[in-house]
């Protein structure tokens, strides 16, 4: 996991807090690290070795602790995160934080902090709309202080409204967007990893034209393709983006060429070669219509004959090109069973560098979704990597292609 993608995470005395466990375990899922506080409220709820087993790293209690402090005083604990999470925030801790008492570990660790600070509101509906509360927020909000939910519904104590705290995954994502930004933040250092170098990625499904109203196609979003240029361009590569058709916004800073078939396709990446590195992430058709007719088909009675012909292998083409050929081309494999097996051979037959395999059967969800859990696969590796967003997937896949060209050069 990346040094600056770690949360410490501050879980307060709310029935809510049984729901801090399956938050930890998203945000590993998302290649984020976790350390956690735990107040003594809090460990009526979960318990320190729950919280162990699943951050893989200590939980931290007692603002009085010698070995504590040895190991890790208090100041350091608030700033070795990247962000700090309260969750549950119950209205207690929230009344803490805006008066900016420090009378124990938690609250400690908040007031010392230089770091951004986010609270999942966790607390009955009438607590939630005391005007002592709302005050408490609006202040908090005015210091910066992101606020996630509360959500409204049903409620421990019977009651229904609003207080609950937000899902586990929707804390995630606001964390998660948070480590995003502030990765896209790194265009504007001076270090940027692939600064003077050229990449060219492919994304999305390709439409083959049946007749003028009906084509083949696949369920890709384009999600991960788009993900993968703009954490390139992130990192300071000139990038172009070929895409199939989506639904996607174009990423910033890069370019983007918009095509329809796998022809086109193939086209746009030889126009924009020469290129330092290839990422052919796009879902191309493997078949097309040979002759597809210039009027539509009509319904007669008969089922119509399609002749099909397989199209360019985009993939296998630029990594032949010689002389051409690009320093780093990376395909993609996306099967539905013996993924690994697959990919290692598609490696071989293609010619690539790399390729990236991930299980798109049905039951995974992968295919057109948010997440993918993906195998980097070379001639003499297999890295096979947790699920993550498909943004975290590019950032990753990026910083692992600037590491093997500073390494290369």
């Amino acid at each position: 996991m990346e040094v600056g993608k770690r949360v410490l995470l501050i879980i307060s005395g709310g029935i809510a807090a049984y729901k801090s466990l399956e938050l930890i375990r998203d945000l590993r899922r998302r290649d984020i690290a976790v350390r956690c506080i735990l107040t003594d409220a809090g460990s009526q709820f979960v318990t320190p070795l729950s919280l162990a087993t699943l951050t893989e790293d200590k939980v931290y209690q007692d603002l009085f602790s010698l070995t504590d402090e040895n190991e890790m005083g208090h100041i350091e604990l608030s700033r070795d995160a990247g962000l700090l999470v309260v969750a549950p925030a119950t209205a207690n801790v929230l009344a803490k934080m805006r008066a900016g008492l420090a009378d124990d570990l938690a609250t400690t660790a908040l007031l010392a902090t230089d770091k951004p600070v986010f609270v999942a509101p966790s607390m009955n509906v009438r607590m939630w709309e005391h005007a002592a509360t709302q005050e408490n927020m609006s202040v908090l909000q005015d210091r910066g202080v992101q606020i996630i939910g509360p959500e409204e519904g049903d409620m421990a104590c019977g009651e229904y409204g609003m207080g609950r705290m937000a899902e586990p995954e929707t804390i995630a994502e606001a964390i998660e967007s948070f480590f995003l930004e502030a990765h896209e933040n790194i265009g504007q250092r001076s270090d940027k990893k692939l600064a003077g170098k050229k990449a060219i990625v492919t994304s999305g499904p390709t439409h083959e034209a049946i007749d003028p109203v009906r084509y083949l196609a696949n369920h890709s979003s384009g999600r991960q393709g788009h993900a993968i240029a703009k954490a390139l361009a992130a990192e300071g590569a000139e990038t172009v983006l070929v895409s199939g058709p989506t639904q996607l916004p174009d990423p910033e800073g890069v370019t983007v060429t918009h095509v329809k078939s796998a022809e086109d396709m193939l086209a746009a990446c030889e126009a924009a070669l020469p290129a330092d590195i290839v990422v052919c992430a796009a879902a191309v058709a493997d078949w097309r219509v040979a002759n597809p007719p210039q009027e539509k088909i009509k319904k007669n009675g008969t089922l119509p004959t399609l002749d099909l012909v397989e199209n360019p292998d985009i993939l296998a083409k630029i990594s032949q090109k010689g002389k051409s050929r690009p320093a780093l081309v990376i395909g993609f494999a996306a099967e539905t069973e013996e993924v690994v097996a697959h990919a290692q051979a598609k490696l071989a037959k293609k010619g690539c560098d790399w390729i990236v395999a991930n299980d798109v059967s049905p039951e995974t969800g992968t295919f057109g979704g948010r997440d993918n859990t993906v195998h980097v696969i070379d001639s003499e590796t297999i890295e096979d990597w947790p699920t993550l967003s498909k943004e975290a997937v590019g950032q990753k896949l990026a910083s692992r292609i600037a590491i093997y060209l500073e390494k290369k050069s």
